[in-house]
């Protein structure tokens, strides 16, 4: 998939929860290629009222290029979000899809894929040091069964974490994918290596760490009757996200009412042309 063919997930139900007014100031923590601030652009109609914030250094050379009059800041987004927060910013729309990018899926070398034989690298910022060769070759194997147990949700995470200490060192991504195959080898729709794959990028990325200090940070981010929205798409986020919601929307001195009540998923025709939205939930809430 090109860049130019990056479909957003959620897109109409983004517009819905988010319902940008011309005028209205726009933060997109995890912009990409730009799949959803050019929708929320298109309707707020003057990008220099958007802030566009990604860690992937291709993702921000897209941004820069297509909206030429926003902010466009290259970070991570708790490192953005905190640094907004000291220059008292307020934004009435805040957007963070935390989906790992088509781009990233698609593109072999990042090693987000089990789908080619690609050095263990999983990272969002090719900048940093952590990859996901480290982890696998280097991390003990207690620490490797607690990733593999906490953040892929992994039933057969001590006896993974056996097999790939027993095997190393791995240097690609077919190796490790193997690795799982034979602690699942009966078939089934998942692939085996899903959850691995998914622990490991979390662990690189330290995803989970930046989203439960991120919250906060966007909270404060948000203007009065601002509205606030968050795509997750696995369990473990969607838990973070829906426990903060909930604890600032309760009580007499909540700080936010709550749009979704649930969360909203693809409806079947959008994971149809998009099947990666399979897994997409959509939370919001609005500022008092």
């Amino acid at each position: 998939m090109a860049k130019s063919e990056h479909i957003p997930v959620l897109a109409s139900v983004v517009l819905e929860v988010l319902a940008p007014e011309k005028g209205e100031s726009y933060l997109d923590l995890t912009a990409g290629y730009g799949g959803h601030a050019r929708l929320v652009i298109e309707k707020i109609a003057n990008s220099s009222r958007a802030t566009l914030v990604d860690r992937d250094s291709s993702a921000i050379k897209t941004l820069a290029k297509e909206f030429a009059g926003a902010k466009i800041i290259h970070s991570d987004f708790l490192t953005a979000s905190e640094l907004l927060v000291k220059t008292s910013t307020k934004f009435d729309l805040i957007l963070a899809d935390l989906g790992v990018s088509s781009e990233h899926l698609n593109n072999p070398s990042r090693g987000f894929s089990f789908q080619h034989s690609v050095p263990l690298d999983m990272r969002m910022d090719a900048s940093q040091e952590l990859t996901a060769r480290e982890v696998v070759n280097n991390y003990s194997e207690a620490n490797l069964a607690e990733i593999i147990s906490r953040y892929g949700e992994e039933p057969k995470a001590r006896q993974l974490a056996k097999f790939i200490v027993a095997n190393r060192p791995l240097n690609n991504t077919i190796e490790l994918a193997e690795l799982a195959k034979q602690v699942w080898p009966v078939h089934s729709k998942v692939h085996p290596a899903t959850r691995l794959f998914q622990a490991i990028r979390i662990e690189v990325n330290n995803e989970l760490g930046q989203l439960e200090k991120m919250l906060p940070r966007a909270l404060d981010l948000l203007a009065p009757g601002g509205r606030l929205a968050i795509i997750s798409f696995h369990s473990l986020e969607d838990r973070l996200v829906k426990q903060f919601l909930a604890e600032h929307a309760s009580g007499y001195d909540a700080e936010l009412s709550l749009i979704t009540k649930k969360p909203i998923t693809a409806s079947k025709n959008e994971i149809a042309f998009n099947p990666r939205a399979r897994s997409a939930k959509l939370r919001a809430a609005q500022r008092k």
